[in-house]
């Protein structure tokens, strides 16, 4: 159920508002002389969580080194 809000009000207090909705992800409707002008949505849904450093761990492997350079053909000294 989306929440309802004058436009005067949602201007008074927009960054708490938006935080409310990103937070709880309940929309909300804006209106103006009772008629809704506009709905806030969170971005992304509340009960999801963000992929954390660490959390695909053992989820893929590396066939070869990583970490290998060749700068033979790019040095003059060693030409």
């Amino acid at each position: 159920m989306a929440r309802e809000m004058l436009i005067s009000d949602f201007k008074a207090h927009c960054i708490a508002e938006l935080k409310k909705v990103s937070r709880t992800g309940q929309p909300l409707i804006v209106t103006l002389r009772g008629k809704p002008i506009a709905r806030v949505e969170a971005v992304h849904s509340a009960g999801a969580s963000a992929v954390k450093l660490g959390s695909k761990r053992g989820r893929a492997t590396a066939k070869r080194d990583l970490v290998k350079f060749d700068f033979s053909k790019e040095w003059e000294m060693n030409r």
